[in-house]
């Protein structure tokens, strides 16, 4: 279903470019525009001067930084925060394989010896989706919540409200529930450790996803960045106001706008697990999780 509404999403972009490209919403509009007008006003303010006869044109300005603006900010401020969004990306495509592997592997090789068994294996597999779940509220910084409750007992809810990493506790579960298995003779050695494994993959990519969430870009880079376009923003009017004359403060909102906006869009992107426009859609993810395992566990 996700991968049905991606490729409409393609197709829409491809059909409706114009509407896209003034569509306020998903846009960085809304966290730069202070930053525009600021420009705008102070490319407007320079013009006023120099109609006035002041002498604000400065043209040694036009090489001073923009260079090192564009290197620093278009080449690894916004390549390093598409790579972060892009491995999050990946890690949650192996969640979900994996996941979907491990729940067909459990529902087809556990044996059922008692009646009360089947149920007990359902709700095992259905674990795997309570742990996409809490994966997407641990990266968000959110403790276990009612979406998460339905998929577990009183018990196992309240353990995990008292633990750091409640994913891993449920990792636990799953294991400890296929050890019990295996000791009664309901899965061999073999599909043990075969499911083990994934088991694993799931551990090591709610790793990497950590490691995105817990290693920002470095704060001196951040300052330094900040600084620069400030510099080149506001540079600019001077350079340009003999020419430009009224049109100067335009002109200069335009380019901040360009500048502004790509280092707005590394800021976003650069952490992919929280709620903006242009994150992740984990909610769908674990949805779309969540309908496969119910479609499994209508099978045989």
């Amino acid at each position: 279903m996700l991968g049905i509404r991606q490729n409409l999403d393609f197709k829409r972009e491809k059909r409706d470019w114009f509407r896209l490209a003034l569509q306020l919403r998903g846009s960085v509009i809304s966290g730069i525009w202070l930053r525009l007008l600021v420009c705008v006003a102070f490319g407007y303010f320079i013009s006023l001067l120099y109609n006035r006869g002041y002498p604000v044109y400065i043209s040694v300005l036009s090489g001073l930084v923009p260079s090192l603006v564009l290197g620093l900010l278009l080449v690894f401020r916004t390549n390093t925060a598409y790579e972060r969004y892009w491995e999050g990306r990946k890690c949650w495509g192996s969640i979900v394989n994996s996941a979907n592997n491990i729940a067909s592997q459990i529902w087809v090789a556990v044996k059922e010896k008692e009646p009360e068994d089947r149920e007990e294996k359902k709700a095992f597999v259905r674990l795997l989706v309570a742990f996409a779940i809490a994966t997407k509220l641990h990266l968000r910084l959110q403790p276990p919540d009612r979406e998460l409750e339905r998929f577990l007992t009183p018990q196992q809810f309240e353990a995990l409200q008292r633990l750091n990493s409640p994913p891993l506790q449920i990792i636990f579960l799953i294991r400890h529930y296929l050890q019990k298995q295996h000791s009664r003779d309901c899965i061999n050695s073999e599909q043990l450790t075969a499911i083990f494994k994934l088991l694993d993959s799931l551990v090591d990519s709610l790793g990497a996803c950590e490691r995105i969430l817990k290693t920002p870009i470095p704060l001196a880079y951040t300052i330094h960045l900040k600084q620069l376009l400030i510099l080149y923003c506001l540079a600019l009017p001077f350079q340009m106001v003999k020419d430009l004359g009224l049109w100067t403060g335009l002109v200069v909102g335009a380019i901040s706008f360009a500048v502004f906006g790509i280092e707005e869009i590394g800021i976003e992107i650069e952490n992919p697990f929280g709620y903006d426009p242009n994150d992740l859609p984990l909610d769908a993810v674990c949805s779309n999780l969540e309908r496969n395992i119910e479609d499994l566990l209508t099978l045989g």
